[in-house]
């Protein structure tokens, strides 16, 4: 075991699930480097005495990966190879107390709310006034931005609100100042990440305010993307589009988890919506933003779902051609109203409804990628990987989405924005040559 009279303190930070995780595994490393403690993030050199691990709770393989992870690093303090083993985040919050009991070596857990706390454990103080400050683990050229913590909703499969709590939003000024700092980083592009985007505003200031945030971010100067990600499709505020038109640097891209299209599986799911509902609001979307990319999650398998719901959400996918789609098999999660329903659909068979699925949506996502072909797009280079450049559109979000890749004669910049002019189309990427325009 390494002496800390010999050798000051590393910590490592691991971050398992969703991009708000990692927004907070950022505000931490901040915190820590504040309090001038070394910090790093996904460690590879393997130089740190000191793990936290940032949990995912949010379905079975994920509650599977965080404790295979916690084990994992228990195993390492077990051979003298760390001295501490942290763990955090949404995993941590829901089992705290089983965990404990399971995994004894853990030397201490916390909630997802429990920042204060876990610094004591350094010794170090919660610094106020770094709000918004962060130590970024993405490239430069991009980050998340977290406008609220918690969500309202009542959806019966998901267990986030047990995990996060009621809807806070953080206020307009905090955020323009936490965009701005963004962008003295170098930040060029943000993506605004909350459990339910368009419920934004309601608890402070009593009504639903992206729209004027989205202005507010706009007139950050050196923004020059800002991307929407999980906005709730019941009660939508349509004035979020009137924005998104009239701002050039507001991109044309909306992540709209929907879940289903069968009105059996909505109401079971608890959705507050119906299929016809959703019809007219992708048409009106689709009217207000014309070429926007339309981006949406389901779930497969969900109790009760039968075959004819499953052809319906496919017919669905057909007849509104989402640009992107990613899609879940359903876990069955405590402590949620579904969990009350019997999990009937065996593994094996919401998998082959999800692939089912999937395949429907390859043939539209190649279709319209072969659409783009001679086409001249904006594109920011991401990475350079096996001898080629990285990059995405602006309908294009970081890894859950298609890529572009770029070939040029000329040495590019990482972060920089070029014209390329599609020469390819697959299932899931664009390839293309970088033109002057």
């Amino acid at each position: 075991m390494k002496s800390k009279t010999l050798q000051k303190d590393k910590v490592n930070i691991i971050t398992l699930g969703c991009s708000k995780n990692l927004v907070d595994s950022e505000v931490l490393s901040g915190q820590l480097a504040a309090n001038e403690i070394d910090v790093v993030h996904e460690n590879k050199k393997l130089d740190h005495n000191i793990v936290v691990v940032n949990t995912c709770g949010f379905i079975d393989k994920a509650k599977e990966e965080s404790i295979n992870t916690i084990l994992d690093q228990l195993e390492l303090k077990r051979r003298g190879k760390l001295d501490k083993v942290y763990v955090t985040g949404c995993l941590s919050e829901r089992y705290r107390n089983d965990l404990e009991l399971e995994m004894p070596d853990v030397d201490a857990w916390f909630g997802t709310l429990e920042l204060p706390l876990m610094l004591k454990q350094f010794d170090a103080d919660y610094k106020s006034e770094l709000l918004g400050e962060r130590l970024l683990s993405t490239p430069k050229h991009y980050a998340y931005l977290k406008i609220s913590e918690g969500c309202n909703r009542t959806c019966s499969f998901c267990a986030i609100p047990l995990m996060r709590g009621k809807h806070i939003s953080k206020t307009i000024e905090e955020l323009v100042k936490e965009a701005e700092s963004l962008v003295q980083k170098g930040v060029k592009e943000i993506m605004l990440i909350a459990q339910e985007l368009t419920y934004y505003g309601l608890d402070i200031y009593k009504k639903r305010s992206l729209p004027d945030l989205l202005n507010a971010l706009a007139d950050v100067k050196g923004i020059e993307w800002i991307r929407l990600h999980y906005a709730y499709p019941s009660k939508f505020p349509l004035e979020i589009l009137d924005v998104m038109r009239e701002r050039d640097n507001i991109c044309k891209y909306l992540d709209m988890p929907l879940q289903h299209a069968s009105n059996n599986m909505l109401a079971a799911m608890k959705r507050n919506i119906t299929r016809e509902e959703m019809n007219l609001l992708i048409k009106q979307i689709r009217e207000k933003v014309p070429g926007i990319c339309l981006r949406t999650t389901l779930i497969a398998g969900f109790p009760g779902e039968t075959e004819a719901d499953v052809e319906e959400l496919k017919q669905f996918l057909q007849e509104h051609r989402f640009d992107r789609v990613g899609i879940f098999q359903y876990s069955h999660e405590e402590n949620t109203s579904a969990h009350e329903l019997e999990d009937n659909i065996s593994a094996e068979e919401k998998e082959w409804r999800a692939q089912e699925i999937m395949e429907v949506q390859q043939e539209i996502s190649l279709e319209k990628n072969q659409e783009k072909v001679g086409q001249i797009l904006k594109v920011i280079i991401d990475k350079k990987e096996a001898g080629r450049y990285l990059g995405r559109t602006e309908f294009d979000s970081v890894e859950v989405d298609n890529e572009v890749v770029i070939h040029s004669k000329k040495k590019l910049t990482i972060g920089d924005f070029v014209n390329v002019k599609i020469t390819k189309a697959y299932d899931y990427d664009i390839e293309g040559e970088v033109v002057e325009c």
